[in-house]
């Protein structure tokens, strides 16, 4: 209890609520350099940091770990949801040895809120889901060439925008003109332009009925094909 109540991001509870989620947790001790969890791991638990500094890293381009943030004591945040052709493999590791009180997240949802975790979750992917993928997709498009930019950008919008084509592909269901693609992903419409031809002679993406039909899986094959080479340079 001494320990929930000095946590600033969750000092909102009231005492009834700190002692119940004190009573549901789980408390374990992790040394320095150890991974507490992973975003391998089923994300229905909720972690509390109680003692200790954290860290969360992810893989970067060149297969090597990095530290995208620093965590004290406190609530851990959760992973954010994946995003297409992009692999992160997240880690949050103990910086320091650690103290982390563990517990469902169904439990700790009903004790704070009094919902279940479920519609929590819903709710807070509706609210914050998707400005989670802009961040995550423009940190990623920083180092990466126009055409892996352009496959990226190409890749979001289908899971947005993107119902299957009955010859294969994905069909996007509004109309993305060259200028609006090249402002996602900070290039001229001249060289979008030139890259979505060369696109359409790899057959990753063809024009049909004045829209874009897109094959995805063709598309994630040339970003993992990318990041192995650069994997590789890196080696020698």
């Amino acid at each position: 209890m001494r320990s929930l109540r000095a946590l600033a991001n969750i000092s909102w509870l009231t005492a009834r609520q700190m002692e119940a989620v004190a009573g549901a947790m789980t408390v374990t001790h992790h040394d320095k350099r150890s991974t507490i969890f992973s975003d391998k791991t089923a994300a229905e638990s909720a972690h509390i940091l109680l003692a200790g500094v954290a860290r969360i890293t992810c893989e970067n381009r060149k297969g090597g770990r990095t530290t995208v943030i620093m965590l004290s004591p406190g609530l851990i945040p959760a992973f954010p949801t994946a995003v297409a052709g992009i692999t992160y493999n997240f880690r949050c590791e103990a910086f320091t040895g650690c103290q982390v009180g563990t517990l469902g997240l169904n439990a700790f949802m009903k004790i704070c809120l009094g919902i279940g975790a479920p519609p929590f979750k819903l709710m807070a992917a509706s609210l914050l889901g998707r400005w989670d993928r802009v961040h995550l997709r423009c940190s990623n498009l920083i180092g990466c060439t126009l055409d892996e930019r352009l496959a990226l950008v190409l890749l979001d919008l289908t899971e947005n925008f993107g119902v299957p084509n009955r010859v294969g592909g994905v069909r996007l269901t509004v109309s993305v003109r060259h200028h609006h693609l090249a402002e996602l992903i900070g290039a001229s419409r001249p060289r979008v332009s030139e890259r979505l031809q060369e696109f359409m002679h790899k057959q990753l993406i063809t024009q049909q009925d004045d829209g874009l039909v897109i094959d995805s899986e063709g598309l994630k094959s040339f970003l993992l094909e990318a990041q192995n080479e650069v994997i590789s340079r890196d080696i020698q």
